[in-house]
């Protein structure tokens, strides 16, 4: 089937919106300078159907969270059904890691969040000769108890963060940190870790995907308090510049003491967490990962601990920082100078918590959001030890709008003159008046069924939605903030999207493409969500380019992979999507032209994966090329 795509370079003036849009502003205000772009007409969206009923959007959008309980005992070769794999695609492996089981054998559902990890690995030959296809759930201790291996039946024995058994034991049930190992996927040092948000990666083996265990990634380091003075790694906020206690943080360190024993020995929450987003340093070939305590989720104090590691996993950097704010980070930036944290403020919620507690609803209720403040706070914490800036990181820069940052695709500094620089960031964010724990992907864990219409905000308040912007700071030499905005990263274009994904070489550099899923609108009951198509943004011009799927067909996160040889340019390489056919309940790995993004011949292969292997929506992925 030929795909459609359409150049997306104008955009059309909106309806009045229905609600304020608080996420655009400039302090200063500045005239934005628009480059003439070429024109080129948007098809408008079929008429309705059968199709595009509510009961056929309902129907889609739960396909996409089907279980999986298949498994490759083997590699199994997939068939191309359109055109063919590029002599200069570089040989190696794409990696989506994801949930794969939503529905036991006992009447319980739970949360995508919750769902069991279940790798997907396709693997390419030299040369395009062949793409082979294997998929193996994540074998954490939760999966294994879950999981009778005899039968192959499942038992939810685990309440998870976000879900409610329904035929499992609710009311004093204490299993609530179910490592799922179902976020994102990494390969470093020779080693592939499957990661989750709330302990520990586990490792799989490369060749076979059987689980080796958990991987405690610094040793003993995520298992050790965090040391109350400056050390030789790191510095910590807890005293004051001249070495005095704060008496709030005395506070904070005997609730923190409190809570330790019955979340560690009650509730089996780890005493540190590993975040799963990661980061690599491609410049200097690094790896840097960030850990956080597991007490902090319910108290007024983030504490961050940034680890760099070489080629080989071996230690190279240690760094703390104890910031004075209640914070949810579930992504984070690097450049050369900064470790960069966009805060999402939360809030202990006391009637939620004595609900979770009880086993009544999840216990991610235990926490909401924090509209208290109409800014978001950025914290540039200090990545190197020279000393050089004199700013006290503990106060973060406030950026005049008030959003949920959910992922960030890259932050790069440059310098404009002899006394200022420039710090750019590039994110998906989101309102908080939109945003919502217990209802992300429209989970009714009351009737543990998904429902889109949450993920689709009505006409008006799309500006609510996950959206991409770029985020400027201007500061003088000592670090000091002179202007701080926040806008739409492109004039012409302001469509729902999420995933930024860049080329990895550029990571924490100067980019000029983001590339990010995002929605055709063409379908009148999923007209933001689930994705349907990949947008490809110039970051200089704004201009903007998409390639769409196709009706009842939707994509997952981006990926994009240099060209095999010498590259001669930033996006001189492919993207590697998934495209969920809903219609046909098949799943296809498809290969985009980064360059033809948005022409009709963007579609450089298509390959199937075998119906009896269809898996549903993925999370996040890794490309790693063969040394």
């Amino acid at each position: 089937m030929v795909s459609c795509s359409v150049s997306v370079t104008v955009r059309t003036a909106p309806s009045p919106p229905a609600v304020p849009t608080p996420r655009i502003l400039r302090i200063p205000p500045v005239e934005p300078t628009r480059p003439t772009l070429p024109t080129t007409p948007i098809p408008a969206p079929s008429p309705p159907d059968d199709a595009d009923s509510a009961s056929a959007a309902f129907s889609d959008y739960q396909s996409l969270f089907v279980s999986q309980r298949r498994e490759t005992a083997s590699p199994v070769a997939l068939r191309t059904v359109e055109g063919a794999v590029p002599a200069d695609f570089p040989a190696g492996t794409y990696y989506l890691a994801g949930p794969g089981l939503f529905s036991d054998d006992h009447g319980s559902t739970v949360h995508p969040l919750d769902g069991h990890g279940y790798l997907r690995a396709f693997d390419f030959e030299p040369r395009g000769r062949a793409v082979k296809y294997s998929a193996r759930y994540v074998a954490t201790g939760a999966q294994r108890e879950e999981r009778d291996e005899g039968t192959g039946g499942w038992r939810f024995t685990h309440r998870g963060p976000f879900s409610v058994l329904k035929a499992g034991r609710k009311v004093g049930n204490t299993k609530v940190m179910k490592n799922v190992a179902n976020t994102s996927v990494l390969v470093w040092g020779g080693r592939l870790l499957c990661l989750w948000e709330g302990g520990e990666p586990y490792e799989l083996d490369p060749a076979t995907l059987d689980t080796v265990g958990p991987f405690n990634v610094v040793g003993q380091g995520l298992n050790e308090e965090h040391e109350m003075t400056t050390t030789a790694t790191g510095g910590s906020s807890r005293r004051t510049p001249d070495g005095v206690y704060r008496l709030g943080d005395l506070g904070l360190d005997a609730a923190a003491a409190l809570l330790k024993p019955v979340l560690h020995g009650v509730f089996k929450m780890p005493a540190r967490r590993l975040l799963s987003h990661y980061r690599i340093d491609a410049r200097r070939n690094r790896l840097i990962m960030v850990a956080c305590n597991a007490v902090d989720m319910l108290l007024p104090r983030s504490n961050f601990t940034f680890y760099e590691f070489d080629s080989k996993f071996r230690l190279l950097q240690k760094k703390d920082f104890t910031i004075p704010d209640h914070l949810m980070i579930h992504d984070w930036a690097f450049t050369d100078d900064h470790y960069v944290l966009v805060g999402n403020r939360i809030k202990l919620d006391v009637p939620g918590s004595l609900q979770a507690m009880a086993g009544h609803s999840p216990m991610i209720s235990a926490l909401s959001v924090n509209p208290s403040r109409q800014t978001s706070p950025i914290y540039l914490l200090p990545r190197s030890s020279d000393g050089g800036c004199r700013r006290d990181w503990r106060v973060p820069i406030e950026a005049p709008n008030q959003l949920w940052v959910l992922h960030l695709g890259n932050a790069y500094e440059r310098r404009l003159g002899e006394d200022e620089v420039e710090l750019q960031l590039q994110a998906s964010a989101c309102s908080y008046r939109w945003f919502s724990f217990q209802k992300m992907f429209g989970y009714d864990w009351q009737k543990g069924t998904l429902d889109p219409s949450f993920m689709n905000a009505r006409k008006g308040q799309q500006s609510l939605l996950p959206h991409l912007v770029k985020i400027s700071i201007r500061m003088d030499s000592d670090g000091n903030c002179r202007q701080c905005s926040v806008r739409e990263a492109s004039d012409w274009w302001n469509k729902p999207a999420d995933f930024p994904a860049i080329n990895p070489a550029y990571s924490g550099s100067r980019n000029n493409y983001l590339y990010a899923g995002t929605a055709s609108g063409s379908r009148r009951f999923l007209p933001h969500f689930p994705f349907d198509s990949v947008a490809k943004l110039n970051c200089t011009d704004g201009s903007v380019a998409t390639w769409s799927a196709g009706r009842r067909r939707f994509i997952g996160e981006p990926m994009f992979v240099p060209r095999r040889g010498c590259a001669a340019g930033e996006d001189d390489g492919y993207v590697l999507v998934v495209e969920y056919a809903v219609s046909k309940r098949r799943c296809y790995l498809v290969i985009l032209d980064a360059k033809r993004i948005g022409k009709a011949d963007a579609v450089v292969a298509k390959m199937e994966v075998p119906k009896q292997l269809t898996f549903p929506l993925g999370f996040h992925g890794f490309w790693a090329g063969m040394t």
